[in-house]
């Protein structure tokens, strides 16, 4: 587990320093015709920090990880996040990044490894798991730095 809280950091660390290179004006162009622009990526990836900040403290006060979905696109619409300033919203992102590594490295490692057959990661997560299988917490935290690496990539491969 250190190991991918090693990495989980450095993956914020190297990423924001990349994301401050992008300018202000960049950082609200659409990565693609029709697409987000990069605000509205980071903007989405603060979504789903608060989303999975919640899962994983949740997953280890109940019996199975069975937790909601969120209308992403819904949210990013709504919180308008190209009217933010570039530079607060990549703050947040590492910031709220840095504390659910934080959270991942002393989560209760019977919680986190237990298997659980009652889950919803057939809908929520990036990489999904057959209802018949069982799933862990440290599945869904590992599947949330690969959600965030597949944004982080789409971003800098635009902006590059």
């Amino acid at each position: 587990m250190q190991e991918f809280i090693s990495d989980f950091r450095e993956t914020i660390e190297t990423a924001t320093k990349q994301l401050e290179r992008i300018t202000e004006q960049g950082s609200c162009v659409p990565l693609e015709e029709g697409k987000w622009s990069a605000k509205q990526v980071i903007g989405h990836l603060i979504d789903s920090a608060a989303n999975n900040h919640a899962r994983f403290v949740r997953a280890q006060l109940q019996d199975d990880l069975v937790f909601q979905g969120y209308e992403q696109n819904e949210w990013v619409e709504i919180q308008h996040y190209n009217e933010e300033p570039w530079e607060q919203l990549v703050a947040l992102w590492r910031n709220y990044n840095l504390h659910l590594a934080h959270v991942i490295s002393v989560a209760n490692d019977e919680k986190r490894d237990r298997a659980r057959k009652q889950h919803t990661l057939e809908e929520i997560a990036f990489r999904k798991v057959g209802v018949d299988e069982a799933a862990t917490l440290d599945f869904l935290m590992r599947d949330y730095l690969v959600h965030l690496r597949h944004h982080l990539s789409q971003i800098f491969a635009a902006v590059d």
